[in-house]
C-alpha cells in the first residue's frame, strides 16, 4: 500500500486513504461528507451503504469526532456520497 493510510469508521479496515471518503462536523453539529478535505478534524468511510449503517450504529461519528451532541442523518450523509461519487 502506498500513500496515507486511514481506517474506515464502520468496518474498521485500515486502508489507502484514496479509497474512503472524508466526514466532518458541520453546521449544526451534523455529520456531512468533506470533499474539499478543508482541514481540521475529520474521519473516513468507505462509501457503502453498509459502512455507513454500521458507523451510525456503533456511534462511531460521536467517538471520532469526540462530541456526544453529534447528529447523523445518514440517508442525507448516504446521497451526499451518491452525488459525490458521480461526479467522480
Amino acid at each position: 500500500m502506498t500513500g496515507p493510510v486511514r481506517t474506515c469508521l464502520g468496518c474498521g479496515q485500515a486502508v489507502a486513504q484514496s479509497t474512503l471518503v472524508r466526514v466532518r462536523v458541520g453546521d449544526g453539529a451534523r455529520v456531512v461528507l468533506d470533499v474539499k478535505r478543508s482541514g481540521g478534524r475529520g474521519a473516513w468511510l468507505h462509501g457503502s451503504a453498509g459502512c455507513l449503517e454500521r458507523a451510525v450504529k456503533r456511534r462511531a461519528f460521536a467517538r471520532a469526532f469526540r462530541r456526544g451532541d453529534l447528529a447523523c442523518d445518514a440517508v442525507a450523509l448516504r446521497g451526499e456520497m451518491t452525488v459525490a461519487a458521480g461526479r467522480d
